[in-house]
């Protein structure tokens, strides 16, 4: 059973700040902000394209209200959401999730976009084509 799994079992405790029928939000105990949240569904996905379209619906929702919650208790002055889906993309937990990182005006927290490739900024038109087709 994965750590989420046993958080979501009551195995492990958390400081959740949300939870509703299908997901739960709790503070990540490796914070990178004030107010660093977690995101999950409470069914075992380990990647989002893996979920049923009504409980990625139903995440989706989740992942609006904890957002909106923070920003107003917390008074933050933006949000980042990020997610890694695979090993590959830096996964680390197998159980789908997203992070919300409060942003404060006054914050040392840098985050930044991977450079932009030329080779394939080039090649848009290619892309396109393979992804449509």
């Amino acid at each position: 059973m994965c750590i989420f799994c046993k958080i979501i079992q009551g195995e492990i405790p958390a400081y959740k700040v949300y939870e509703d029928e299908k997901n739960i939000a709790f503070l990540d105990i490796f914070p990178r902000a004030k107010g660093h949240t977690l995101v999950i569904p409470k069914k075992h996905y380990e990647t989002f394209d893996s979920m049923s379209p009504e409980d990625s619906l139903a995440f989706t929702q989740a992942l609006t209200k904890v957002t909106v919650l923070l920003k107003n208790k917390l008074k933050s002055d933006g949000y980042n959401l990020f997610s890694n889906n695979g090993t590959v993309a830096g996964q680390e937990v197998p159980h789908a999730h997203f992070h919300i990182f409060p942003r404060f005006a006054n914050s040392k927290m840098k985050t930044s976009m991977p450079p932009v490739l030329e080779e394939i900024k080039a090649n848009l038109a290619g892309i396109h084509k393979e992804i449509i087709a």
